[in-house]
């Protein structure tokens, strides 16, 4: 059995490559890799065909302590402490106050809808994506995928999500299954409903020991679960041995923290960045405090540029993710040639793993400017441009749910929902989406009296 994201031998080539993307000089470790004999390309799927010999797995765990242990670099523009990223927020913030059940409804409902729609061609690169719509009369994508009319020969070279393919496609769609997108978000609610606002990364981690199984963790996660087990507590379970700490992970989990913090982007950032201690660090903090401010103002926002904005306004500005994601969002915005701009992101950030943060954000940001706040043109954009296609498309999903508010949302796209998710966490399996948005209501009502609601 070759288990994923953990084994020391397939742990070292991707933190070299990470160790490169942060600006460290790796090519004495990476010499040394070489020489005994260990192979420098990144598993893409995270495990290696065949175990390492033992000598050659000592090493990779040598090594992996020597990674851990170099400078970080340009670290004053990259914090991910409170404090210092704190300091850079407005004074205050413009945005409403008061929310309504509608968009928080709408902001849960646009999650599963996005989620849903990239589940069967996650892994898929864009131009399979591309080829298979085109197969099947579909391309530009403006529905569910289908294995319908897909000739043989393009289904063998582009085969779907193995796990999602079953509940996912037009003609098996029967609610919400399961997928880690939302199995988070209903662990931040219960963290919330357990803790409070007051919650820990401690809190956070057993959280995740009492109710993940391990199975279904990955990257980061499942690296950090691992960490925890071996009893590194947070921040130290985000940070030994930890290649993928400025992946995705952490920006898709922390939707809930802006839910329940409507207008307050700074309140639902510092939760954020609770969670994101956890696992992550610098860039995938970042995707994470991001996630939630776009979360905090969306259901309150008139616009999706309100919403960019008051994201924007909680990253540390000298940031790798701040920048990517205001370019981003400028190739976006005005224009109805999303391939041109699909072209350009992959011409920057064309080199980085399919699951890492700035690319997927940077689809993120361009697909909601060019989106300007419709849910169908902007999920539709962001999963036909790849990389890790159920999490952009849940996060965009989410704020143009939120904008547009449940009862305005496309009934072709929330029906199949079935108002019924499926999930492994104990107690919420089946639940509705109705259900979700009444218990994040709750929670936004103890917000006080700045987090006012309709």
């Amino acid at each position: 059995m070759r288990i994923t994201w953990v084994q020391p031998e397939d742990l070292l080539p991707h933190e070299l490559a990470a160790s490169r993307d942060e600006g460290r000089d790796v090519a004495a470790l990476a010499a040394r890799w070489t020489a005994a004999g260990g192979d420098l390309t990144p598993p893409v799927s995270g495990a290696s065909p065949t175990p390492a010999a033992p000598e050659l797995r000592a090493l990779a765990v040598e090594l992996l302590d020597a990674a851990d242990a170099l400078p970080s670099v340009n670290a004053a523009d990259e914090p991910d402490d409170l404090a210092t990223v704190r300091a850079g927020w407005p004074a205050g913030w413009s945005l409403p106050t008061e929310v309504r059940y509608d968009r928080l409804h709408g902001a849960w409902l646009g999650r599963a809808v996005g989620c849903l729609l990239g589940k069967p061609v996650e892994k898929i690169p864009r131009e399979g994506i591309r080829e298979i719509l085109t197969a099947t009369d579909r391309w530009p994508l403006r529905d569910w995928f289908t294995a319908k009319g897909l000739p043989a020969e393009v289904a063998a070279r582009w085969p779907w999500n193995r796990r999602s393919a079953p509940t996912s496609l037009a003609e098996n769609i029967d609610g919400m299954p399961e997928d880690d997108d939302l199995n988070y978000a209903l662990l931040a609610l219960r963290v919330l409903e357990t803790h409070g606002r007051g919650f820990t990364s401690a809190d956070v981690a057993q959280a995740w020991l009492d109710w993940l199984p391990g199975g279904r963790v990955f990257t980061a996660e499942r690296v950090a679960y691992r960490n925890l087990l071996l009893g590194y507590a947070p921040p130290q379970s985000a940070r030994r041995h930890n290649p993928f700490r400025e992946w995705i992970g952490a920006q898709i989990r922390t939707d809930v923290y802006g839910w329940v913090n409507p207008g307050r982007p700074d309140r639902a950032a510092e939760l954020a960045l609770r969670d994101a201690a956890v696992s992550h660090v610098r860039g995938g903090a970042h995707g994470a405090i991001w996630a939630a401010a776009l979360a905090a103002a969306a259901p309150v926002a008139d616009t999706v540029d309100e919403v960019l904005d008051a994201a924007e306004a909680v990253l540390p500005p000298r940031s790798r993710f701040a920048a990517t994601v205001r370019e981003a969002r400028a190739l976006g915005a005005g224009t109805d040639d999303w391939e041109a701009v699909v072209d350009e992101l992959y011409a920057r950030h064309g080199h980085l793993h399919w699951v890492h943060v700035r690319n997927n954000a940077a689809l993120v940001a361009a697909a909601l400017a060019y989106g300007r706040g419709d849910l169908e043109r902007s999920i539709t954009a962001v999963v036909s441009g790849g990389w890790d296609t159920d999490s952009t498309g849940a996060t965009v999903g989410a704020v143009t749910g939120a904008l547009t508010g449940a009862s305005g949302l496309p009934t072709r796209w929330v029906a199949p929902l079935r108002n019924q998710l499926a999930s492994s966490i104990g107690g919420f399996d089946g639940i509705g989406f109705d259900e979700l948005a009444e218990r994040t209501l709750t929670l936004a009502k103890q917000g006080g009296t700045e987090g006012n609601v309709a």
